[in-house]
């Protein structure tokens, strides 16, 4: 089994993709993206339940996409939200802010 990731001295993630799925995975990772500037907004204005659903969704997909660190952080999110702890919140969306500054996908 390939690991999903490596880390190159460069301190880029490697991930190794199926091919299939090369035209999807750029939409796919900007809307993680797009899911840090929401999660932001709605630990701002307190809303869990968004973040609860974001970190749901990203959960659920993050593997079956090749990307099982974002279902980790996902999971994570989810875990926070429902516990209703903003400092968990910030460090995850740190964490996938720099994962996904970090990540270089390989298409095998």
């Amino acid at each position: 089994m390939t690991p999903e990731r490596d880390t190159t001295p460069e301190d880029k993630i490697v991930v190794h993709i199926d091919a299939d799925l090369q035209d999807l995975i750029p939409g796919y990772l900007a809307n993680r993206q797009g899911d840090i500037q929401a999660l932001r907004e709605a630990l701002a204005q307190g809303d869990y339940e968004t973040i609860r659903i974001v970190g749901h969704s990203m959960k659920g997909s993050g593997g079956g996409y090749g990307f099982d660190t974002i279902t980790e952080i996902g999971s994570a999110l989810e875990q926070a939200a429902r516990s209703r702890e903003p400092d968990a919140i910030r460090r995850w969306v740190g964490e996938l802010l720099t994962y996904l500054e970090r990540v270089q996908v390989i298409y095998d």
